[in-house]
């Protein structure tokens, strides 16, 4: 009884002086009782588990099952894990090349980052991972098939895609390689219609849209497509300094609110160097979050026109919060709101939220897929195609024609007015 006593004193001494005052006393008693739960769950691992057990493994696994059951962006990080998930937003990490996140119980992934293993296979967004080398993946924590998925580069994993619309799943094996970020790519297409894809939010996302569109005005881009089709989202900075480039006055890009965060609003500069140019940004259900704060500011701003199928609906803040030990807390904090209030985060039971495109043009994950493996030759018409599909089999990328002929049209109008 003692050893339980000095356990339970350890882990509410931080509530006993600070968080609760007597007005609450029926829920600091209320605590205690959850806390000597926990306490004497602990106690009896370590005196009767059949083997000795490690307590900093036990604690590590009490702490990363308490974020488990907030939602699945929620998560307890180890400090290897910490140390991996800064290397990430900084552009440079070793995997698959994938982002992933838990939807109806099931490993999803949210969007292959091109140039790397997987874009090359062909995985796609929305792909469940059914399996880990052999292992069923349902109720696996995003933190533990990372830490799976994740090793040293040049090794290899299995992993079981189930797809939507196939009747049998598809084994795929795929090496290890370091994994950089390609943040922005670009080109001039026929029209002088300017094409960027944006892949993914990280520190240098605004430098490099920033480079790509001055270098595509020099060559006389009169019209911008942005691609954001399976961009996974990112930094929140990153995302409001992008959007800075197109809204001016001053005008409110994105807010976050939650139960104990009060409202932030992010506001645009007073000039955006790139303001006047017609807009057409390209989405589907690998957009995510970070890439929703801009499709979203854009839309409701009547900046440009949005054209795709629904985004993901990651619409929630994460605050990383270090812990003694080098470990972290990843933390469910806010939510997004656009300018006019939407709430972007998806509800798990009505499965309302996401941003949804002024033109709704639905593509199949059989088309979707052959676009992913042709995207790369957009980028250069000398070389031959970077794709594995058949010349027979190649298809039309709507979305992307949709966009053009929008804004070939209204280049047109605006002459007439001239």
């Amino acid at each position: 009884m003692k050893r339980r006593t000095v356990l339970f004193s350890v882990l509410v001494l931080g509530f006993a002086g600070t968080a609760f005052l007597p007005p609450v006393r029926s829920a600091v008693d209320e605590t205690y009782q959850q806390i000597a739960l926990v306490v004497d769950v602990l106690q009896h691992i370590r005196e009767q588990y059949v083997e000795d057990v490690d307590q900093k493994k036990l604690i590590y696994g009490a702490a990363a099952g308490m974020a488990r059951t907030l939602d699945p962006f929620s998560q307890f990080m180890e400090p290897d894990d910490h140390k991996e998930m800064k290397t990430e937003t900084q552009g440079q990490f070793g995997g698959l090349g994938i982002r992933i996140a838990v939807r109806d119980g099931w490993l999803t992934v949210i969007t292959p980052m091109p140039e790397t293993p997987a874009y090359r296979l062909g995985i796609l967004p929305g792909d469940k991972i059914v399996k880990i080398e052999g292992d069923v993946t349902q109720g696996l924590a995003v933190e533990d098939a990372v830490q799976r998925l994740r090793g040293k580069p040049g090794t290899k994993v299995s992993i079981t895609i189930m797809r939507e619309g196939d009747k049998e799943p598809r084994d795929f094996t795929i090496t290890r390689e370091i994994i950089k970020i390609l943040s922005v790519r670009s080109a001039l297409l026929e029209g002088n219609i300017g094409y960027v894809k944006l892949n993914e939010f990280i520190e240098t996302s605004q430098t490099d849209m920033r480079k790509a569109l001055k270098e595509l005005k020099e060559k006389g881009m009169a019209s911008l497509v942005l691609d954001l089709r399976n961009d996974p989202g990112g930094l929140l900075t990153s995302a409001v300094d992008v959007t800075k480039l197109f809204v001016g006055d001053s005008k409110i890009v994105v807010y976050t609110q939650g139960r104990a965060q009060p409202r932030q609003d992010f506001f645009a500069d007073s000039h955006a160097p790139f303001s006047d140019i017609p807009m057409a940004v390209l989405v589907n259900g690998g957009s995510a979050s970070a890439s929703e704060i801009v499709t979203g500011a854009l839309q409701d701003h009547k900046r440009a026109v949005i054209i795709g199928s629904e985004t993901f609906g990651k619409g929630s803040v994460q605050s990383v919060i270090p812990l003694d030990d080098g470990s972290a807390l990843r933390l469910t904090v806010a939510k997004y709101y656009t300018p006019n209030g939407r709430s972007i985060h998806r509800d798990e039971k009505t499965k309302v939220g996401g941003i949804t495109p002024d033109i709704v043009i639905p593509v199949s994950k059989e088309t979707e897929s052959k676009l992913y493996i042709q995207g790369d030759e957009i980028y250069s018409k000398d070389k031959a195609p970077q794709s594995v599909v058949k010349e027979a089999d190649r298809v039309k990328d709507e979305v992307l024609e949709r966009a053009t002929q929008i804004l070939k049209a209204e280049a047109v109008f605006q002459g007439m007015k001239k």
